[in-house]
């Protein structure tokens, strides 16, 4: 138990000399004065190198970001350039070509023309075609219109490709 009072005014000795020592110590530093006039203006320009640093990393920024953006610009504008030129140079192998393809009946019973204006093309050479004029006609039994009737029982319509666009 006797060492337990020793090793407590062991550590406030301890404890009263580090605080004296930080006094002392904080008695040596010298003050600072308000800086002069040459110290001023020396933290002036540091401002203004500091500020224009910063400018020029954003206008830095800016540009790598502008020239990013002028290569996609650029790349759309090519591809589309690509695109255009395709399609000009299919435009003297594009043909209207005149004929007459009945148009089979599709799934739903509407006449599916493409296939016809496909037909046409292809007789005359194309590999594909759309259709761009049509004609309907309505097709009748004789003996209905020997009766003097024009639809009724036995008559359906019939749509026909008459033009197609080919290529």
């Amino acid at each position: 138990m006797a060492a337990h009072p020793a090793l407590v005014a062991l550590f406030a000795a301890g404890l009263a000399l580090t605080s004296a020592l930080a006094v002392a110590q904080d008695r040596s530093a010298p003050k600072r004065e308000d800086p002069g006039f040459f110290e001023r203006v020396g933290q002036w320009f540091e401002r203004q190198f500091e500020t224009l640093d910063s400018s020029v990393k954003d206008a830095s920024k800016s540009v790598r970001t502008f020239g990013h953006e002028a290569g996609i610009a650029a790349k759309t504008t090519v591809d589309g350039a690509k695109d255009a030129a395709g399609a000009m140079v299919r435009i003297p192998t594009t043909r209207v070509i005149s004929g007459h393809q009945k148009c089979p009946a599709a799934p739903n019973g509407a006449p599916d023309c493409v296939a016809a204006a496909t037909a046409i093309c292809k007789k005359n050479g194309f590999d594909s075609g759309k259709s761009v004029d049509m004609t309907t006609a309505e097709n009748c039994p004789a003996q209905v219109l020997l009766s003097g009737r024009t639809g009724g029982v036995g008559c359906h319509t019939e749509t026909f490709v008459s033009r197609a666009l080919c290529q």
